[in-house]
């Protein structure tokens, strides 16, 4: 089994994380531009890996408070389209309401704001639900039950 690589899509920022090759601990990997499209931002990111051998990749689905999706949500399913072709691995989506709230916290705590904190907080929401995942899982496979 690979390494299991986290993506918080955002519209300017994209947070990568990665996990142990145990797939148990996330770790910050980088923050990717999101301008020029969804296919640079994934081929940012495949290059970005190349060192890594990604079995999965788990996307955070920006759901609303309500659990519904909206506007947001279609284009992280549209990025995960893109970026399971790129990787040539399975997307799977996870609920990431609140994990930028979560890391801005946390950055704040440990004393990191304005420009060092808008530096790392997508990467830093990235390994949040990335971890997420891997702790439902105990590294095993979660499947999405509206993925066809």
């Amino acid at each position: 089994m690979g390494r299991i690589v986290g993506i918080d899509p955002g519209q300017a920022r994209i947070g990568v994380a990665i996990s142990d090759e145990e797939a148990t601990i996330a770790f910050p990997r980088e923050t990717v531009p999101a301008k020029g499209g969804v296919a640079d931002a994934a081929r940012r990111i495949r290059e970005a890996l190349t060192e890594d051998e990604v079995s999965l990749a788990v996307v955070g689905l920006p759901l609303r408070l309500d659990g519904t999706e909206g506007e947001a949500a279609r284009r992280a399913r549209e990025f995960g389209d893109v970026l399971a072709v790129a990787l040539a691995v399975e997307v799977v989506y996870w609920d990431e309401r609140l994990t930028t709230v979560a890391a801005e916290r946390s950055l704040r705590e440990m004393g990191r704001r304005g420009v060092k904190q808008r530096a790392v907080v997508d990467q830093s929401a990235a390994t949040i639900l990335l971890q997420g995942y891997l702790d439902a899982n105990k590294g095993g496979t979660w499947t999405d039950p509206d993925s066809p």
